[in-house]
């Protein structure tokens, strides 16, 4: 087949102008033409009244070869690149040892499903419950402000993405197209079709629950192993000189589960590991992230600011925005994790703390936009070792549970009041979504001065971008403290830890992703490498 690349036609085009536009775009007649492929459609917005699609097509003709040769130089046609996912490794019959993954969120399942689809029959620890009873307990902090800290937005089967957008795309370099093999195990899982091939697909919450139970299923098919409740307190390292050698982990149990790999797919939330893993001497060293707040619109606004008189478009959708600004005391303010027609939502996984997230279901129906306006941080401000970021988030984490009243209700505070830096008393023409609840008033002692003043600066800014985006009535509602692991837990080419043979440090809690589908891919490598490892030892390597 042929891949043909930026390929534009009107938004509302006609489903046949797309052939016509093939066989314009190669100069054949219709009876060359056996058939197409959507691989990617986008849009171009730039021009709200003459919005356009793009498409990038797999084309199948006849005498292929012929209209290669005749194509040579046309930089938008050439050979269909393979995009198959390739095994690296296949157990070895007999093997006894069991790689044990630690974590259920995308980097842990697809460390599971790989290593499961390789013959390893991975043993999979997840520290919170399954997907659906998770789900429960995560309502019961939003309905009654009851937090069970180990069955939370944090933590459970699924992760933190779980109760997200659910998006699934990212800018991470992906020769191998391993992206690919995650929108493929996810159309297998139930998700939408039309993931494969729209430029920024999402899921949604509702569907992630399912799918997220079908994988499980798949793995277990395979021969591996889930475990919920399941949580790891020690793991079991031979000191040598030059480091040390995973030989298995504890549970809270007591129980102990020898292995010799361990990929460790915690997300950014699991302190208390973190804290273990420095008191076994695993090299773990402080990393940048990021502070803010929530900040809402209507969806309305947001709509007609991209799309103009196309908003409400069923192609288009609910519209979403990227926004940076560099601010004059040195520090840049950017949207984070956008979620159009959605909703905030709590995300603490420690008592007496308030965090902030946002998630949407695949519609984006709810009335209001929200995204993170958050100040980027390095060591530099919160210096003290490798976990002092923890203890900076838990500071502000703590004094947001305050100003919200005790009770899991958030700070929030109307845009327009924020700008004057006055309190806010009443809420107008936007409603806040985050349950329990939104406590008014104001958040200047939220956060660091310096966040406080980046953020003031920067949203008269962004009005300039998309007008209304500073509007009074936009509330604010804190803190978001959780946009990235606080740490990173170095490794090798290899994916094993810097001073720790065994142990594979992935996904986002390590420091090596950000978002579902980051996240899965770099469990794919992680698998993969542990999969590579165990053959080589059981063939005597």
């Amino acid at each position: 087949m042929l891949r043909l690349t930026d390929l534009q036609l009107p938004l509302d085009h006609p489903e046949a102008e797309l052939r016509s536009a093939i066989l314009a775009r190669l100069g054949i007649g219709a009876d060359e033409l056996i058939g197409f492929t959507i691989f990617r459609r986008s849009f171009d917005a730039r021009k709200k009244s003459a919005i356009s699609l793009i498409y990038t097509l797999d084309v199948e003709l006849r005498n292929e070869a012929q209209h290669l040769t005749r194509l040579h130089g046309n930089r938008q046609v050439g050979p269909t690149p393979d995009t198959t996912y390739h095994f690296v490794a296949q157990a070895p019959s007999g093997l006894r040892e069991r790689p044990v993954v630690i974590g259920t969120g995308p980097c842990g399942l697809f460390a599971g499903l790989i290593l499961a689809q390789m013959g390893f029959r991975p043993i999979i620890l997840e520290r919170g419950k399954a997907v659906r009873e998770r789900t429960r307990d995560t309502w019961a902090l939003w309905r009654k402000g009851e937090l069970d800290p180990e069955s939370n937005v944090q933590f459970g089967e699924g992760g933190a993405g779980t109760f997200s957008d659910g998006k699934l795309y990212s800018q991470i370099k992906d020769p191998r197209h391993l992206g690919r093999k995650v929108l493929m195990e996810f159309v297998k899982a139930d998700a939408p079709p039309e993931i494969l091939y729209v430029s920024k697909p999402h899921i949604g919450t509702f569907r992630l629950v399912k799918m997220v139970e079908q994988m499980r299923a798949s793995i277990e098919e395979l021969g591996g192993e889930f475990r919920f409740e399941s949580r790891v307190t020690d793991i079991e390292i031979d000191a040598g000189k030059n480091g040390g050698q995973v030989r298995g982990v504890v549970l809270a149990s007591g129980e102990q589960i020898a292995t010799n790999h361990v990929v460790l797919a915690i997300g950014h939330s699991a302190r208390d590991t973190f804290q273990m893993l420095v008191e076994r001497g695993v090299y773990v060293e402080a990393k940048p992230f990021s502070l803010g707040f929530r900040i809402e619109h209507p969806q309305s606004l947001i709509d007609n600011c991209r799309f103009g008189i196309n908003a409400g478009n069923p192609i288009l959708g609910a519209a979403d925005y990227k926004l940076v600004h560099h601010c004059s005391n040195g520090r840049s303010v950017y949207s984070f994790c956008m979620c159009p027609g959605g909703t905030v939502v709590a995300a603490t996984s420690e008592p007496g703390r308030v965090v902030t997230n946002g998630m949407s279901q695949y519609s984006r129906n709810e009335r209001n936009a929200n995204s993170g306006i958050v100040v980027g941080i390095t060591p530099a401000d919160y210096p003290g070792g490798p976990l002092a970021g923890i203890a900076f988030q838990r500071q502000w984490e703590s004094r947001a549970f305050e100003l919200g009243g005790g009770n899991y209700e958030a700070p929030g505070q109307l845009v327009g009041d924020f700008i004057a830096d006055r309190p806010s008393t009443k809420f107008g023409a936007v409603l806040p979504s985050y349950k329990p609840g939104v406590r008014l008033g104001d958040l200047n002692s939220a956060l660091p001065d310096y966040v406080i003043a980046a953020i003031r600066e920067a949203l008269p800014e962004f009005d300039k971008q998309i007008k209304g985006f500073a509007m009074h009535d936009a509330v604010l509602t804190g803190v978001e403290t959780r946009t990235s692991s606080p740490i990173r837990i170095k490794r090798n080419d290899d994916f094993q830890s810097l001073n720790t043979l065994g142990l594979y440090p992935a996904g986002e809690g390590a420091g090596y992703a950000g978002g579902i589908l980051s996240a899965a891919v770099d469990g794919i490598k992680a698998a993969e490498a542990v999969g590579l490892n165990m053959l080589a030892k059981a063939c005597g390597g």
